[in-house]
Protein backbone atom coordinates (compact mmCIF):
# COMPACT_ATOMS: atom_id res chain seq x y z
CA UNK A 1 0.00 0.00 0.00
CA UNK A 2 1.23 3.15 -0.52
CA UNK A 3 0.16 6.76 0.53
CA UNK A 4 -1.18 8.80 -2.16
CA UNK A 5 -1.96 12.35 -2.42
CA UNK A 6 -4.54 14.31 -5.31
CA UNK A 7 -3.45 17.90 -5.00
CA UNK A 8 -6.18 20.86 -6.63
CA UNK A 9 -5.95 23.79 -8.18
CA UNK A 10 -6.87 27.67 -7.99
CA UNK A 11 -10.87 27.59 -7.54
CA UNK A 12 -10.71 23.53 -6.96
CA UNK A 13 -12.23 21.23 -4.52
CA UNK A 14 -11.79 17.71 -3.77
CA UNK A 15 -14.76 16.63 -5.27
CA UNK A 16 -14.21 18.21 -9.01
CA UNK A 17 -13.06 16.51 -12.24
CA UNK A 18 -10.93 13.36 -12.51
CA UNK A 19 -10.17 13.21 -8.47
CA UNK A 20 -13.05 11.76 -7.06
CA UNK A 21 -12.35 8.82 -9.66
CA UNK A 22 -8.77 8.25 -9.30
CA UNK A 23 -9.23 8.43 -5.47
CA UNK A 24 -12.18 5.06 -5.65
CA UNK A 25 -10.08 3.64 -8.32
CA UNK A 26 -6.67 4.04 -6.48
CA UNK A 27 -8.64 3.03 -2.66
CA UNK A 28 -9.46 -0.40 -4.70
CA UNK A 29 -5.92 -1.20 -5.80
CA UNK A 30 -5.24 -0.91 -1.86
CA UNK A 31 -3.54 2.65 -1.90
CA UNK A 32 -4.37 5.23 0.91
CA UNK A 33 -5.42 8.03 -1.33
CA UNK A 34 -5.60 11.29 0.10
CA UNK A 35 -7.44 14.64 -1.16
CA UNK A 36 -7.01 18.15 0.82
CA UNK A 37 -9.15 20.66 0.79
CA UNK A 38 -7.54 24.19 0.27
CA UNK A 39 -8.41 27.76 0.53
CA UNK A 40 -9.39 29.10 -2.59
CA UNK A 41 -9.48 31.62 -4.36
CA UNK A 42 -9.98 33.84 -1.17
CA UNK A 43 -6.89 33.48 1.26
CA UNK A 44 -5.05 31.42 -1.28
CA UNK A 45 -1.35 31.69 -0.35
CA UNK A 46 1.27 29.29 -0.05
CA UNK A 47 1.50 30.01 3.65
CA UNK A 48 -2.72 29.13 4.10
CA UNK A 49 -1.62 26.13 1.89
CA UNK A 50 1.49 24.80 4.02
CA UNK A 51 -0.72 25.51 7.70
CA UNK A 52 -3.77 23.12 5.85
CA UNK A 53 -1.35 20.33 4.38
CA UNK A 54 0.70 19.76 8.12
CA UNK A 55 -1.72 17.52 9.28
CA UNK A 56 -0.10 15.02 6.40
CA UNK A 57 3.46 15.59 7.58
CA UNK A 58 3.73 11.91 8.58
CA UNK A 59 1.82 10.43 5.32
CA UNK A 60 3.96 12.49 3.13
CA UNK A 61 7.32 10.97 3.32
CA UNK A 62 7.66 7.80 0.30
CA UNK A 63 4.46 8.38 -1.36
CA UNK A 64 3.02 9.11 -4.99
CA UNK A 65 2.14 12.94 -5.10
CA UNK A 66 -0.57 14.27 -7.86
CA UNK A 67 -1.03 18.28 -8.64
CA UNK A 68 -3.35 19.88 -11.06
CA UNK A 69 -2.74 23.29 -12.40
CA UNK A 70 -1.74 25.20 -9.17
CA UNK A 71 -1.38 21.90 -7.13
CA UNK A 72 1.47 21.54 -9.06
CA UNK A 73 3.41 24.38 -8.14
CA UNK A 74 2.50 23.84 -4.34
CA UNK A 75 3.90 20.29 -4.70
CA UNK A 76 7.12 21.73 -6.05
CA UNK A 77 7.41 24.28 -2.92
CA UNK A 78 6.79 21.06 -1.15
CA UNK A 79 9.26 18.75 -2.48
CA UNK A 80 12.27 21.11 -1.94
CA UNK A 81 12.02 20.16 1.81
CA UNK A 82 9.90 16.45 1.48
CA UNK A 83 11.11 13.35 -0.30
CA UNK A 84 8.46 11.30 -2.37
CA UNK A 85 8.74 8.26 -4.40
CA UNK A 86 7.24 9.93 -7.39
CA UNK A 87 5.05 13.46 -8.82
CA UNK A 88 2.80 13.28 -11.42
CA UNK A 89 2.14 16.91 -12.64
CA UNK A 90 -1.21 17.72 -14.74
CA UNK A 91 -2.18 20.98 -16.54
CA UNK A 92 1.09 22.66 -14.19
CA UNK A 93 2.59 25.94 -13.59
CA UNK A 94 5.64 26.55 -11.76
CA UNK A 95 6.48 30.12 -13.03
CA UNK A 96 4.31 33.48 -13.71
CA UNK A 97 1.45 33.00 -15.97
CA UNK A 98 1.26 36.76 -16.45
CA UNK A 99 -2.76 36.33 -16.65
CA UNK A 100 -5.54 36.87 -14.24
CA UNK A 101 -4.72 34.20 -12.02
CA UNK A 102 -1.28 35.11 -11.29
CA UNK A 103 -2.30 37.35 -8.75
CA UNK A 104 -3.58 34.25 -6.52
CA UNK A 105 -0.74 31.80 -7.73
CA UNK A 106 2.05 34.77 -7.15
CA UNK A 107 3.32 33.28 -3.18
CA UNK A 108 3.75 29.72 -4.91
CA UNK A 109 5.02 30.18 -8.32
CA UNK A 110 6.03 33.60 -8.91
CA UNK A 111 10.04 32.76 -7.31
CA UNK A 112 13.07 30.87 -8.36
CA UNK A 113 12.51 26.71 -7.40
CA UNK A 114 15.67 24.74 -6.03
CA UNK A 115 15.45 22.27 -9.15
CA UNK A 116 18.54 20.17 -8.13
CA UNK A 117 16.76 19.60 -4.40
CA UNK A 118 13.27 18.97 -6.03
CA UNK A 119 15.04 16.18 -8.19
CA UNK A 120 16.83 15.10 -5.31
CA UNK A 121 13.54 14.28 -3.18
CA UNK A 122 12.24 12.67 -5.80
CA UNK A 123 13.13 10.32 -8.25
CA UNK A 124 10.07 10.54 -10.97
CA UNK A 125 8.46 12.85 -12.39
CA UNK A 126 5.57 12.76 -15.25
CA UNK A 127 4.31 16.15 -16.89
CA UNK A 128 1.12 15.70 -18.11
CA UNK A 129 -0.14 18.95 -20.73
CA UNK A 130 -2.52 19.29 -23.34
CA UNK A 131 -2.36 20.89 -26.95
CA UNK A 132 -4.86 23.28 -26.04
CA UNK A 133 -4.90 24.37 -22.41
CA UNK A 134 -6.83 27.74 -22.48
CA UNK A 135 -5.22 28.58 -18.98
CA UNK A 136 -1.63 27.19 -19.26
CA UNK A 137 0.43 27.57 -22.37
CA UNK A 138 2.61 24.73 -23.91
CA UNK A 139 5.22 26.68 -23.03
CA UNK A 140 5.20 26.20 -19.23
CA UNK A 141 4.78 22.95 -19.71
CA UNK A 142 7.87 22.66 -21.80
CA UNK A 143 9.69 24.39 -18.86
CA UNK A 144 8.30 22.35 -16.87
CA UNK A 145 9.78 18.97 -17.82
CA UNK A 146 13.09 21.16 -19.06
CA UNK A 147 13.61 22.06 -15.39
CA UNK A 148 12.82 18.03 -14.19
CA UNK A 149 14.76 16.46 -16.67
CA UNK A 150 11.83 14.59 -18.09
CA UNK A 151 9.67 14.28 -21.22
CA UNK A 152 6.39 16.06 -21.79
CA UNK A 153 3.39 13.45 -22.08
CA UNK A 154 1.05 15.81 -24.47
CA UNK A 155 -2.58 14.96 -24.26
CA UNK A 156 -4.18 15.93 -27.54
CA UNK A 157 -7.52 18.20 -27.00
CA UNK A 158 -7.43 17.81 -22.83
CA UNK A 159 -8.28 21.23 -22.32
CA UNK A 160 -7.29 22.76 -18.61
CA UNK A 161 -7.65 18.26 -17.48
CA UNK A 162 -10.94 19.08 -16.21
CA UNK A 163 -14.51 18.63 -16.09
CA UNK A 164 -15.52 21.19 -18.50
CA UNK A 165 -13.06 19.84 -20.62
CA UNK A 166 -14.50 16.32 -20.35
CA UNK A 167 -12.30 14.49 -17.65
CA UNK A 168 -14.18 13.33 -15.02
CA UNK A 169 -11.78 10.19 -15.63
CA UNK A 170 -7.95 10.04 -16.52
CA UNK A 171 -7.17 6.57 -17.62
CA UNK A 172 -3.77 7.46 -18.49
CA UNK A 173 -2.97 8.87 -15.61
CA UNK A 174 -4.45 5.70 -14.02
CA UNK A 175 -2.45 3.30 -15.94
CA UNK A 176 0.88 4.92 -15.45
CA UNK A 177 0.24 5.13 -11.31
CA UNK A 178 -0.30 1.11 -11.90
CA UNK A 179 2.68 0.71 -13.78
CA UNK A 180 4.81 2.32 -11.52
CA UNK A 181 3.06 0.75 -8.40
CA UNK A 182 3.26 -3.10 -9.60
CA UNK A 183 7.13 -2.04 -10.60
CA UNK A 184 7.92 -1.64 -6.25
CA UNK A 185 8.94 -4.79 -4.53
Amino acid sequence: MTNIFIIHGTFGHPKENWFPWLKSELEKLGHQVFVPKFTTPKNQTLNNWLKIFEEYQNQIENSIVIGHSLGVAFLLNILETKSVQAAFFVAGVSSPLDNEFDENMKTFSHRQFDWNKIKNNCQKFYVFHSDNDPYIPLEKAEELAKNLGVDLIIVKNAGHFNELAGYIKFDLLLEKIKQLTSSQP
